[in-house]
């Protein structure tokens, strides 16, 4: 199908109007009840020798030094900033200005030395990932699990009601967190 001269100018104020070809299709149909394919329109684009205009200008990827930092991933949570939120841990966590000041060393070594935290090699549990035992600073041990979402939770607890203090919340999930992470988890 041909275009009148009126029509191939009204389509070619559309694409120096900065109109994709998707918008030049749809127009084609609305206004002069032209269909044409996508493809179709493409060509007519090209036979007009129109230059569609970029919405975004190209990037020079042979230059390395001109290119734009990639936008900045949000932060995902880890196991410790979970221990904060996880129910069982008490409500008095530290405040995130608190969490901050820890230093990068107390991180590095393994999280305190009064909870032990030992990985299953082997988890039966139906719909956990992983499993094991932790046993805490006042001697309390229970059965842990992380759950098809990564939650964190206990099983079975020698002290029936038992809630961990902060501290020994933080140093088990830190804990946890560095046999998964030996683990490859």
């Amino acid at each position: 199908m041909s275009l009148t001269p009126e029509q191939k100018a009204t389509v070619a104020s559309w694409v120096e109007a900065g109109d994709n070809l998707s918008a030049v299709q749809k127009k084609l149909a609305d206004q002069f009840k032209v269909n044409l394919t996508y493809r179709d329109v493409r060509f007519l684009v090209d036979d007009l020798e129109l230059a569609l205009k970029d919405p975004a200008p190209k990037v020079d990827t042979t230059d390395v030094s001109k290119a734009t930092p990639a936008p900045k991933a949000p932060e995902k949570k880890g196991l410790p900033d979970q221990a904060k939120e996880e129910p069982g841990f008490g409500n008095d966590a530290p405040a995130d200005a608190e969490a901050a000041s820890l230093d990068e060393a107390a991180l590095a070594e393994p999280a305190g030395g009064s909870v032990k935290v030992e990985v299953d090699k082997v988890t039966l549990l139906p719909g956990a990932l992983a499993s094991g035992s932790v046993t805490f600073g006042d001697g309390v041990t229970a059965k842990w699990i992380i759950d098809q979402q990564g939650r964190p939770g206990f099983t079975e607890v020698s002290k029936p009601g038992y809630r961990p203090s902060p501290d020994d919340g933080q140093a088990f999930m830190m804990e946890l967190s560095a046999q998964l992470q030996r683990r490859g988890y």
